[in-house]
């Protein structure tokens, strides 16, 4: 298996956790020289706070691993395009590579909706993958909104 897929895997484990607890199945990891420093799931309605976004949550544990809160020569894996905070949140910890599986076109910001990971007008740039098991990560996501719906 390729790296790119199997920390996505690890990723989307991450989601399903958010599946099992009613949150929005959003799950990130944070790799650094090739061993996973951090992860996390969207914990919104569990924390009852705005910003419990997997991202933001793995963010706050890498920062306590590497002990600073520059994240250079690190990668995101994250099941679905970060949103505008998300993105603003990596771009201020400096981290290397966002590696996504499925867009967001509603609020996507690496490029669907925004792209504020790569705007010359910051003072960072991050470089994008998109696309990495792009349906599982797109059907977990149908998944939970279907099953809301029919609650």
């Amino acid at each position: 298996m390729k790296p790119h897929q199997y920390y996505m895997k690890e990723a989307l484990k991450e989601a399903k956790k958010a599946f099992a607890k009613a949150e929005v199945p959003i799950g990130a990891i944070i790799v650094k020289d090739k061993k996973i420093i951090a992860r996390a799931h969207n914990l919104k309605e569990k924390l009852q706070d705005p910003t419990a976004h997997a991202e933001i949550l793995a963010i706050h544990k890498a920062v306590k691993v590497l002990g600073g809160w520059r994240l250079t020569g690190s990668s995101l894996y994250v099941t679905i395009e970060p949103c505008p905070m998300c993105a603003g949140a990596l771009v201020q910890s400096r981290i290397d590579n966002l590696i996504y599986g499925a867009t967001d076109p509603k609020a996507g910001a690496a490029g669907s909706l925004f792209n504020l990971v790569n705007s010359n007008k910051l003072n960072h740039q991050i470089n994008v993958q998109s696309g990495i098991l792009e349906n599982d990560c797109s059907q977990i996501m149908k998944e939970f909104f279907r099953k809301l719906r029919n609650s």
